[in-house]
């Protein structure tokens, strides 16, 4: 019978420790204690997909059709930004006015040649069917953690 009640004692004991304390005060402490650090990072969805993006870096998306070559986009999207040591995540995204990011089109280009074969059994049937799957990179500019007036 003890053996029952053990596991609901346990599940009691975690709980205690996942409360949170002061919530309205954590966000602006926490943006400026990021802001403080040298280095951030952020995870933002482009084209449907999130990505763990720094200063500087080059990433490559499925094409996006409605930018060209040196246009501005700013990241709405942004799920976490963090420092080596502070984190804060959105609940699911961080407001636009916390954390600003653009992200520069540097080219639209294509992949390598994709090879697909396709055959049917003793029918005589075999086709291949080759393409290039397009891309667009973005430059990743500066993190801007804006500090908030509240």
């Amino acid at each position: 019978m003890a053996f029952l009640f053990r596991p609901l004692r346990q599940v009691a004991g975690r709980a205690l420790h996942t409360q949170t304390t002061s919530p309205a005060s954590t966000p602006a402490t926490a943006l400026s204690l990021i802001r403080s650090q040298p280095s951030h990072y952020v995870v933002a969805s482009v084209a449907g997909r999130k990505y763990t993006l720094a200063p500087r870096d080059l990433l490559t998306v499925p094409r996006l059709k409605d930018v060209n070559v040196g246009d501005v986009l700013s990241l709405s999207e942004i799920h976490e930004v963090g420092s080596r040591e502070f984190t804060i995540r959105g609940n699911p995204i961080i407001p636009p006015e916390n954390v600003k990011v653009q992200a520069t089109v540097v080219e639209h280009t294509k992949g390598r040649m994709e090879v697909i074969f396709k055959k049917k059994r003793r029918k005589g049937y075999q086709r291949t069917i080759k393409h290039k799957q397009t891309y667009t990179r973005l430059r990743i500019g500066p993190i801007d953690v804006v500090e908030s007036h509240s």
